[in-house]
């Protein structure tokens, strides 16, 4: 999957796809991610991107004729590539959402900055907004990282063991059960004694429990939609009463 990021700071991106799961898979070519300088694709001598905004107000707003050039140019590599803005105004991303995404063939990610981007960037050639969050940051380009490494993990051969995606939390609606590793005693807390039992099933039924009740009191909003057995949704409604009390 090919991701082009649209950005005035593409420097930002170096580390953060150089190195670690995402840097392993654009080096073997599972992925590739190539942050562009917007400027590049300015026609003044000062490469101007932003410009006041009509009507007033303060701060500025990026210019559309920048992106609708980029834009233009990245689609010969990928034509079928989704355009997508990163906006708080936007859709909010979650793990169906990267699910679907990842199926697509390629994303072209632009990032905003100042007091936004021309409404007509959306308009006339985004194929969806997104936002990570009900919060603003400086730009766009954190919340890029952001949906880059949400959907290159979930590709084929990207995470080395392909079944630990399909247990992170919210892939069934629930939050990952605890997780614990050496030593088995610290500071008198200890691991549960099942995961040291060597019983799988015993395991498998204690760390769907742990995460129901994990869910039901820090996200119970997600329980309607995981598909619970009438005897996990009484785990969850005593999990919520407890944490109540």
């Amino acid at each position: 999957m090919r991701f082009d990021i649209l950005t005035i700071f593409p420097e930002m991106f170096d580390s953060a796809f150089n190195s670690s799961i995402i840097g392993r898979a654009k080096e073997c070519g599972k992925i590739q991610v190539n942050a562009h300088d917007l400027r590049n694709w300015t026609r003044d001598k000062h490469r101007i991107t932003d410009d006041y905004p009509y009507g007033g107000g303060s701060g500025m707003v990026m210019k559309v004729e920048p992106f609708a050039e980029a834009v233009k140019s990245l689609k010969q590599y990928n034509p079928e590539a989704k355009v997508v803005l990163m906006s708080p105004a936007g859709s909010l991303l979650n793990h169906d959402m990267a699910m679907e995404l990842s199926k697509l063939p390629g994303l072209i990610i632009l990032c905003g900055r100042y007091e936004g981007v021309d409404a007509r960037v959306s308009e006339l050639f985004c194929d969806m907004e997104i936002s990570i969050g009900d919060y603003v940051l400086t730009g766009g380009e954190i919340p890029a990282m952001a949906l880059v490494d949400c959907v290159a993990r979930l590709l084929p051969g990207v995470v080395k063991e392909e079944e630990s995606t399909l247990k992170d939390s919210h892939a069934e609606n629930l939050l990952e059960y605890p997780q614990y590793t050496r030593p088995p005693v610290f500071m008198d807390k200890k691991v549960p004694d099942v995961l040291l039992s060597g019983d799988h099933k015993k395991i498998d039924q204690w760390r769907r429990e742990q995460s129901i009740i994990k869910t039901a009191k820090i996200r119970p909003d997600l329980l309607d939609e995981a598909g619970l057995s009438a005897e996990e949704m009484e785990i969850a409604r005593k999990a919520m009463e407890k944490d109540v009390e």
